[in-house]
């Protein structure tokens, strides 16, 4: 069977989770904020993709929409440490772990001929949240927008929600070198 990886929606105005929004303004709050202060807020563009679950969207169970930034499969290796992507072979072992899931705060997607020439990695790492309502009037100004679709979009979903969990521990588990020699 064949199972498309995205989908092209014209001149509609519905979220959902999967949905890939360019260009989409996202406030920075500033790093110390203090009580009865002007606050100055950055406005960052980002190309991002929803996280938030389509049932909640749907609902109106949210105000605050979960999203992700994305980056070109070549942006996010350039923009790797050298000992990364200085050589083809340190390059094709990034790309595999990023296929096995071994890069936690990252997902790799596949291309869409015609609107993402490359593959694109979507960045858990940062979580940005943005008002349904100015959300809504993003979509509403695209003439289409492209939509990440089953099993796919679970897939990232699935990933999203092992990196959201992990449980660092304050001691790992060793075991002696000896362990297998006195068995």
């Amino acid at each position: 069977m064949n199972y498309p990886w995205y989908d092209v929606i014209k001149n509609n105005q519905s979220i959902e989770q999967g949905d890939f929004i360019p260009n989409c303004p996202i406030v920075i709050p500033p790093v110390n904020i203090e009580t009865n202060e002007t606050i100055e807020m950055e406005i960052q563009i980002v190309d991002v993709i929803v996280l938030s679950q389509s049932c909640d969207l749907e609902n109106d169970n949210i105000e605050i929409v979960q999203v992700c930034p994305y980056k070109t499969l070549k942006e996010f290796i350039t923009s790797l440490p050298i000992e990364h992507n200085e050589t083809v072979k340190a390059k094709q072992k990034v790309v595999d772990n990023l296929r096995k899931g071994f890069l936690p705060g990252y997902h790799i997607l596949n291309k869409f001929d015609d609107h993402f020439n490359d593959y694109l990695v979507v960045d858990f790492r940062n979580l940005y949240g943005i008002h349904i309502n100015a959300l809504k009037l993003i979509v509403q100004k695209l003439e289409l927008h492209i939509r990440l679709l089953p099993p796919y979009r679970e897939h990232l979903s699935q990933a999203f929600a092992r990196f959201f969990m992990r449980v660092g521990l304050p001691q790992d588990i060793k075991v002696d070198n000896n362990y297998f020699k006195k068995q």
